[in-house]
């Protein structure tokens, strides 16, 4: 059975052959399993690009949100730790969200959500006040926006020696990064983005020396980072019930990204897609929200159209009644809507979409080209 076209920041198209994956049973605690999670640890550390020597990758149960509350939470000092977060959107503004529940004393650094983190901004802040860590969204994907993480981890370098953690959920396996040239020291990302697996767990790529020197700093019990990567190394366990089936699942989602060519590979048929997809709603009369100075192909916003006729649920629920599956703006002060570009998805989907799209304009009689 063939389900709809999901053309979101995540859950995404996967591959046949990665939802087979999931058709054996496995316990926890089997040598195939525990080889699988191995694995997944090294491959990874290889996607990025790291030395297993200083860097180590531990698997999380749950959504990217629960690696991002791990990392926090575990990583800050609890005496005299404050962080920097640098937000252009509501996954920064998340990071916020998580430090006010765990009392964490922080400092947001608040940027409009359809620009770029200002890097002179930055180092104001770095010269007003110290801070124990510094956290920022690769792709802040409630926009499209990618941040200049490379510039930002330099220029912490030149400022202090802060624990840098980077928010790559959306971007990680597709958009290259050197984390050891800009001094990230954790790395977060999903197992259902640009590797093009199931949901069901997240991941960090720590520095080893950064993660273990914050033993006892967790303030849970669930997200210790420390204890996770501990259990993980002794004995290839989880502490806690792992995603066994989605897991399985990500292995074969591996295999396939270095089928593709790696990140490369990857990076390329997405931008043939945001290629297409651009070219066809710019002849539709789309706006798009960010401006040419912007160059991302993760995913791309677009205003509503200014047309009476223009509802975006009809819009949303037809495009849906066609199995085609947008995603809803996140803007605060913007009407929008958005476009991924990944996931198991191809050019000749996107020239599916624009399809539907105008297809559905015209039932909606909206004027085309659009106003936007």
């Amino acid at each position: 059975m063939c389900g709809k076209k999901l053309f979101t920041p995540g859950p995404l198209c996967t591959s046949k052959t990665v939802k087979e994956a999931m058709l054996l049973d496995y316990g926890s605690r089997d040598t195939t399993f525990i080889e699988t999670v191995k694995y997944i640890r090294e491959k990874l550390l290889d996607v990025a690009g790291v030395d297993p020597s200083q860097y180590t990758c531990v698997p999380l149960q749950g959504s990217g949100t629960y690696a991002l509350e791990a990392v926090i939470s575990s990583t800050v000092p609890r005496q005299g730790g404050k962080v920097l977060v640098l937000a252009n959107g509501a996954y920064g503004m998340r990071v916020s969200r998580i430090c006010k529940a765990h009392n964490i004393d922080h400092v947001l650094c608040r940027f409009p959500d359809e620009e770029k983190v200002r890097v002179e901004v930055v180092e104001e802040a770095l010269k007003q006040d110290t801070f124990t860590n510094v956290s920022i969204v690769h792709c802040e994907t409630s926009s499209g926006v990618i941040n200049p993480v490379e510039d930002v981890g330099l220029l912490l370098k030149r400022y202090t020696d802060a624990t840098y953690f980077v928010d790559a959920m959306s971007s990680f396996g597709a958009i290259p990064l050197d984390m050891v040239a800009c001094g990230v020291d954790y790395l977060v990302s999903s197992a259902n983005k640009c590797i093009e697996g199931i949901p069901g767990f997240s991941y960090v790529i720590a520095n080893r020396e950064k993660l273990f020197n914050s033993k006892g700093w967790s303030r849970t019990l669930s997200f210790d980072l420390v204890e996770q990567c501990e259990g993980l190394d002794q004995n290839g366990q989880f502490r806690f019930t792992p995603p066994t089936h989605v897991m399985l699942a990500f292995k074969q989602a591996l295999i396939e990204l270095e089928q593709e060519g790696g990140v490369k590979g990857r990076a390329r048929r997405y931008k043939e897609n945001r290629s297409v997809l651009r070219d066809g709603m710019t002849k539709l009369g789309f706006r798009e929200l960010l401006d040419d100075s912007h160059r991302g192909y993760i995913i791309t916003s677009y205003h509503f159209p200014n047309d009476p006729n223009f509802d975006f649920k009809t819009f949303y629920t037809r495009l849906g009644d066609l199995d085609q599956v947008i995603y809803p703006g996140k803007m605060t002060e913007v009407d929008c809507f958005r476009i991924g570009n990944i996931g198991h998805l191809f050019p000749a989907d996107m020239r599916k979409l624009l399809d539907c799209i105008e297809h559905v304009c015209n039932e909606m009689r909206l004027k085309i080209p659009i106003v936007g």
